[in-house]
């Protein structure tokens, strides 16, 4: 019941939003080139849903964000164990992660078109470097944190390395590591329409960029509208996945 309850007050809360963006519209208070009414965004939505071109940026931008986060969500993980389990490995890394963490995507695209020219490689390590180290600190932060007296246990009755770490380490530090991918998978969709600056013309980022460009602020609001919905469905597929495994663990 209580999750009815939350969902009608989500939708009513949208519906005097929208109510709210239109009525203001239509008043003239809000200026429709600057924020256009809510019924020209929705016009502009099946616009571009009929033309197949919101569909075909869409599954583009999908691939990318998919190629990124896998890729920086296996290296996040294989990293994250290593530096988790030795200390020594922990201490020499440590500095250079927390000088490169905090560098954004964007300020990274120079450097991509020189180490990998204006293709799709480029664009999928802009969003590999958006979710990468998120995913990186939180495995090793979860596998530090892991419960001790496990581990004590394991160590006791002498369980080899490898398994070990499957069957220990990795199911005590499964929250920390899921949170990491759940975050991560947020920040590689920020970071898609920083990779889709690079030199494209296909992609969520792209078809954003060039709408602003000609002043088709409806067209911007439904890419980003597109992008948040999106991400929000792949986060609540990550929870499901998340629920189970750690139920599992």
């Amino acid at each position: 019941m209580k999750k009815i309850g939350y969902g009608i007050e989500y939708i009513s809360l949208v519906v005097v939003v929208i109510a709210i963006w239109q009525i203001m519209n239509l008043t003239g208070d809000l200026n429709p080139v600057i924020l256009p009414a809510p019924l020209k965004v929705w016009q502009t939505f099946i616009s571009l849903l009929t033309q197949g071109t919101l569909l075909t940026n869409l599954l583009i931008s999908v691939s990318r964000v998919l190629k990124g986060y896998v890729l920086a969500m296996l290296l996040g993980l294989i990293l994250g164990i290593f530096i988790g389990l030795f200390d020594h490995l922990k201490r020499i890394t440590d500095l250079l992660i927390q000088i490169i963490k905090p560098i954004p995507p964007i300020a990274w695209i120079p450097l991509v078109i020189l180490w990998f020219g204006i293709g799709e490689s480029g664009k999928v390590f802009l969003i590999f470097l958006g979710g990468f180290f998120t995913m990186l600190v939180n495995v090793v932060d979860g596998i530090r944190q892991a419960d001790k007296k496990l581990l004590e246990v394991s160590e006791t009755v002498e369980t080899p390395f490898i398994k070990h770490v499957f069957r220990v380490i990795i199911p005590g530090a499964a929250p920390n590591i899921f949170t990491g991918f759940r975050v991560g998978l947020s920040s590689c969709w920020m970071c898609v329409v920083a990779a889709e600056l690079v030199s494209s013309n296909t992609g969520l980022g792209f078809m954003i960029m060039n709408a602003r460009q000609f002043g088709q602020t409806d067209v911007v609001i439904v890419g980003m509208l597109i992008i948040g919905l999106i991400g929000k469905i792949m986060d609540s597929l990550l929870k499901l996945i998340e629920g189970r495994v750690i139920k599992w663990a």
